[in-house]
């Protein structure tokens, strides 16, 4: 495998990072998660937009233009001769001194990993997840705001820990008030009736991606989509949930905090979202 570094692909046992990086010292920098389908990036210039924008909130200048990335991404995964494949694309703040000053740091580190991913094992998408809700709350958007894509993902690491350690795949994280926000790596679903619902971002939410695509997936099959503050009670008496996300996709949820969500089989909507995004990858995207 080979990974894109600074303006040119090296051997990934070669891709190295200063020590000195503010990027590895304390998570200052932005990354994006993207993917491929059957030779096509699937929303690649929404997650450029996106990697710009989180840049820009943590004033870091990104070395390269949205045009120049996308070439990138699209060399990195024709380098690496990958049609279905998982791309992370990072910018870091650069090598700096021991202290926290970010103006220390005068060139922002690019890197490119095109590489496969199987985030959950097929029988989950097909029989359904279980989840449990942790103590770990999620951050509150006035601390670090969830829109901000940052290297910082601790908050989320302790959370799945937390469900590791008590023998789940996945954990439900809590806003300070109570409120449903979302997984340590994906957004939320849940439906009832003809209603598909899923908490606003102001709690701390990140606008997911493959969140956006859903929503508009459901609309089109005839779903009243909106975001709603959600507690626990409202997921333990859904009909259906489900998780989404760039790496995970769509995965069906059967079980939280020991409570059976409705059949405790992946439901309807579910699969015929589902369904509607397998097409939708295979016919939107980046050529490359």
């Amino acid at each position: 495998m080979n990974v894109y570094l600074n303006g040119k692909f090296v051997e990934h046992a070669k891709a190295m990072v200063s020590v000195f990086d503010h990027g590895l010292l304390y998570g200052d920098g932005v990354f994006e998660g993207i993917r491929s389908y059957d030779g096509l990036i699937f929303k690649l210039r929404e997650h450029i937009d996106r990697l710009f924008e989180s840049a820009h909130t943590i004033m870091l200048k990104i070395p390269l233009g949205k045009a120049q990335l996308i070439e990138v991404v699209k060399r990195s995964l024709r380098v690496n001769r990958l049609h279905n494949a998982y791309i992370r694309l990072v910018v870091t703040r650069g090598v700096g001194d021991l202290g926290l000053d970010p103006r220390k740091c005068t060139k922002p580190t690019v890197f490119v990993i095109a590489d496969k991913i199987q985030l959950y094992p097929r029988r989950l998408y097909e029989r359904g997840l279980s989840l449990i809700t942790v103590a770990t709350q999620r951050n509150v958007p006035e601390a670090l705001n969830p829109q901000i894509k940052s290297l910082n993902y601790l908050n989320n690491i302790l959370a799945k820990i937390e469900a590791i350690n008590a023998g789940y795949e996945e954990a439900i994280m809590l806003s300070h008030s109570g409120y449903v926000t979302e997984c340590t790596g994906e957004n939320i679903f849940l439906v009832k009736g003809r209603r598909l619902m899923t908490p606003p971002p102001y709690i701390g939410v990140l606008r997911g991606i493959t969140r956006r695509t859903v929503m508009e997936l459901g609309e089109r099959q005839g779903l009243s989509v909106c975001e709603e503050l959600l507690t626990r009670h409202d997921l333990f008496n859904a009909e259906e949930v489900f998780l989404t996300g760039t790496a995970a996709e769509i995965v069906p949820v059967v079980r939280i905090d020991g409570r059976l969500i409705g059949s405790g089989r992946p439901g309807p909507a579910t699969k015929r979202l589902q369904a509607g995004f397998r097409q939708l990858t295979k016919t939107e995207g980046v050529r490359y």
